[in-house]
């Protein structure tokens, strides 16, 4: 099996994940509302709601953007991906435009994977798979912001609930199940078209470096979820602390001017979405050297992690010896310490650095297409 087909299979255990994520999610609300935990189907469907949300609204902004980009549509048709202006509207004023990315992904990615070239030269082929790359890329920046804002906030939230309240219902794990695989997923999804779309980077390789990246990541969710989890228990308070958190990434994105957008108001939106991803992992706003920055935000990260069973044990006495707690604070810990081993190791030993350029070879971002120069001006590694 080739590396095309296989990426072919993987996108549909994409689609797959974001549509369990969200059916689980729904079908949680409402049982939620039939048990009259009115207050839990709200913040469920309310992130549902945000989530589904603003990436329609990027995604409409993205497809408005490839309408007037000459090298996606030079002949500037008035149809993109067989779809007009009116039926863009449509599609994403209810919630489809992520489905209908898919739609066109695997279907012109299965005439190129699985049906022959019919003679095409190489160019021909070389501009199709540059098209389904530009493709896929959009596709697995939606899912990033998706990601952070439904699926961790909605993990946080159901670990609350079972935790704090002992309501335990094979549904619930459903959804943190789902939660927690399509937050790995995205993650890696991303950061593999990240690498490929930046010309002097090498391509992230499967195998190890892949799985200690997503290890390193997903440990370091886990536990800051999880120390969340024990602050909100502690006291509902921790919410205000949690958006007081979400405002300074915000502002921090925005005082590094960022370029994300083609619009101001777009932009606005990116930097508070970039203020929800800060909230639970880091990652580089604007391709500058992070070292100082990472280390204070794990040095940070460290002292949550540490605070939060800390104030548990000493705040509330007598779950000092609950099993609950021990196990929670003791999951905390190893993933913080399995997390922060597997960044080092990641970033020193596997981290694949910049490919030598040739002398007189010259960035043109007026050559690029406006979906390469988006995720060149994202999450910059």
């Amino acid at each position: 099996m080739t590396k095309t087909s296989m990426r072919w299979l993987l996108t549909i255990a994409g689609v797959f994940l974001y549509v369990g994520d969200i059916w689980t999610d729904i079908v949680l609300a409402v049982k939620y509302f039939q048990e009259d935990q009115y207050v839990w189907t709200g913040f469920t469907v309310m992130f549902i709601l945000i989530g589904l949300l603003v990436t329609q609204i990027f995604s409409y902004a993205w497809y408005w953007d490839d309408l007037n980009d000459p090298l996606l549509n030079p002949e500037g048709k008035k149809e993109i991906s067989d779809m007009s202006k009116p039926g863009l509207v449509v599609l994403h004023a209810f919630g489809f435009g992520i489905f209908t990315r898919y739609y066109h992904l695997l279907k012109e990615g299965f005439q190129v994977v699985w049906m022959k070239s019919n003679g095409d030269g190489v160019d021909k082929l070389r501009e199709v798979h540059k098209k389904l790359f530009c493709v896929a890329t959009d596709l697995s920046m939606l899912k990033l912001f998706e990601t952070f804002l439904e699926s961790a906030p909605q993990l946080l939230l159901q670990l609350y609930i079972l935790l704090g309240h002992n309501e335990v219902s094979v549904m619930q794990c459903l959804s943190v199940a789902f939660s927690f695989c399509n937050i790995a997923w995205s993650l890696v999804d991303y950061r593999r078209c990240l690498r490929r779309s930046l010309p002097y980077i090498r391509e992230m390789p499967s195998g190890l470096p892949t799985a200690i990246y997503l290890l390193y990541k997903i440990f370091t969710i886990t536990s800051l979820i999880l120390s969340y989890s024990l602050l909100l228990i502690l006291s509902i308070y921790t919410t205000v602390a949690l958006t007081v958190l979400w405002l300074l990434a915000t502002i921090w994105t925005h005082l590094l001017e960022t370029k994300f957008c083609s619009s101001r108001s777009l932009e606005f939106l990116y930097r508070a979405v970039a203020g929800v991803i800060l909230t639970f992992t880091f990652f580089n706003v604007k391709g500058q050297d992070t070292k100082v920055v990472m280390t204070t935000y794990y040095i940070f990260y460290t002292v949550i992690n540490i605070m939060s069973p800390s104030l548990m044990a000493l705040l509330k006495p007598e779950l000092q010896t609950s099993t609950l707690l021990l196990t929670i604070s003791g999951l905390i810990c190893g993933c913080s310490v399995l997390g922060l081993v597997c960044l080092i190791l990641y970033y020193v030993h596997l981290h694949l650095r910049r490919v030598q350029r040739e002398e007189d070879e010259v960035d043109d971002p007026g050559k690029e297409t406006k979906s390469l120069a988006r995720i060149k001006n994202f999450l910059k590694p």
